[in-house]
C-alpha cells in the first residue's frame, strides 16, 4: 500500500492517509517474500525473480468482488472482503499452474474512513498471507464526486510464475479423466446481484439460522484461497487441468480448460447443495439449471486428473482441510452442447 506521498497525489487527506499507512505497514510487511526489493512508498513495487525459474512464464490476473461489496457495506463488515479480492485473482492464475508472486490493490472511496480502510487492507494482507504472495503496492483514491458517503470500490491485480514446461494448458486432458470438485466456503464472490435481490425480497433475514450459521455469516464467508494446497498437489499427482468456479458457475467454467472435441458429464447427484445455496434456490425460486450457471453450488475449484490419482489427491486436500469428491468426468463431445448435467 502506498505512503503519504502517493496519498497526496490521489487527493486523500494527509492526516488520514498517514494514519492509514502507519496502521497497515506491519500488516503489509508480513506478506513480504525474500524476493521483494525495497519497502513501502515507492512509485513502483520491486520483485526479483532471481534464478529460481529456468524458463519462467508470467501469468497475470485482475478482478474485483462485484456487488458483494454492497452487502459488506450494508452489514458493516469490511475485514474479510479483502480476502475475497485476493482469492478471486490468485485462484485464477493458479488454474494455469502458476504460483502467485505479488499482489497490488486499488481502493477508491468518496471520503476516506481510516478504520474501514485499515479493515479492508488488513483483509487484503491476510489474503496474501494465505496465498503466499507479497502485497507490494497499491493505490487509495478519494473521489467525493464518484462515490456517496460510506461506499468504496476495490480492484486487485496479481502476477504469478510457472515453468514453461509445467504450464497447465489443458492439452493433456483426455476422455476418461475425472472431475474432482473441491469444496467452496460459500458463494465466494459471484452471483451477489441475484443474492441481494433474493435477500431483500425475503425481508433481509440476516439472523436466519442455516445449519448453525447465520445467513449473514454464510453470505460473507470469504473466498477460499486454494493456492498452497493446489501447488502441493501439482507436485504430487498427475494433474491434467484445473478450473476456478466463478461467474458462470459449474456450467461455464470447467469447460473453458477442456480441449475442443471433448465435453463434460457432470453428476448432479454428486453435487449436494450446502444450506446457503439450498435456501437461495428455494427462497428465490431459482431453477436448478440457473443455479449451475450462476453459482459454484458448493464447488469452488475443480481438478481434472486420471481416476487412479483421485485417492492420493483427495487425501492431500483433506490434509489441508479441503473436502473433495468426484462430480463428473471428461467425455467425447456430442453436438454443440459440450456440458451435460444429469
Amino acid at each position: 500500500m502506498s505512503d503519504a506521498l502517493t496519498y497526496r497525489a490521489a487527493g486523500v487527506d494527509i492526516d488520514a492517509g498517514n494514519a492509514v499507512v502507519e496502521r497497515i505497514k506491519p500488516l503489509v510487511k508480513r506478506t513480504f517474500r525474500p524476493e521483494v526489493m525495497g519497502g513501502l512508498g515507492g512509485f513502483g513495487g520491486l520483485f526479483n525473480l532471481g534464478t529460481r525459474y529456468k524458463e519462467p512464464v508470467l501469468v497475470s490476473g485482475t478482478d474485483g468482488v462485484g456487488t458483494k461489496l454492497k452487502l459488506a457495506q450494508q452489514l458493516g463488515r469490511h475485514d474479510t472482503i479483502g480476502i475475497d479480492l485476493v482469492g478471486m485473482c490468485v485462484n485464477d492464475v493458479l488454474v494455469q499452474g502458476a504460483e502467485p508472486l505479488f499482489f497490488l490493490d486499488y481502493f477508491a472511496t468518496g471520503k476516506l474512513d481510516v478504520d474501514t480502510t485499515v479493515a479492508v487492507v488488513g483483509g487484503i494482507a491476510k489474503g496474501c498471507e494465505l496465498a503466499g504472495c507479497a502485497l507490494i503496492g497499491g493505490e487509495t483514491a478519494e473521489m467525493p464526486d464518484m462515490y456517496p458517503p460510506g461506499e468504496y470500490d476495490l480492484a486487485g491485480f496479481t502476477v504469478g510464475a510457472v515453468e514453461k514446461d509445467a504450464l497447465l494448458s489443458g492439452d493433456s486432458i483426455v476422455s476418461g479423466d475425472v472431475i474432482l470438485g473441491v469444496a467452496s466456503s460459500g458463494p465466494h464472490s459471484n452471483g451477489y446481484s441475484l443474492i441481494r435481490k433474493i435477500v431483500e425480497r425475503a425481508g433481509s433475514p440476516f439472523d436466519l439460522d442455516l445449519g448453525g450459521v447465520t445467513l449473514a455469516d454464510a453470505l460473507m464467508a470469504p473466498t477460499t484461497i486454494y493456492v498452497k494446497p493446489m501447488l502441493e498437489l501439482l507436485k504430487s499427482v498427475p494433474v491434467h487441468g484445473m478450473a476456478h468456479i466463478t461467474g458462470g458457475g459449474l456450467k461455464e467454467n470447467i469447460i473453458r480448460v477442456v480441449p475442443d472435441g471433448l465435453g463434460l458429464k457432470l453428476d448432479a447427484s454428486a453435487i449436494v447443495l450446502p444450506p446457503v445455496f439450498d435456501w437461495l434456490m428455494r427462497e428465490g425460486n431459482v431453477a436448478r439449471e440457473e443455479m449451475w450457471r450462476t453459482f459454484n453450488c458448493g464447488v469452488g475449484f475443480t481438478v481434472l486428473l486420471p481416476r487412479d490419482a483421485v485417492a492420493a489427491a483427495s487425501a492431500l486436500l483433506a490434509k489441508h482441510g479441503l473436502k473433495s469428491s468426484i462430480i463428473g468426468e471428461v467425455v467425447p463431445a456430442q453436438g454443440d452442447e459440450r456440458v451435460h448435467i444429469g
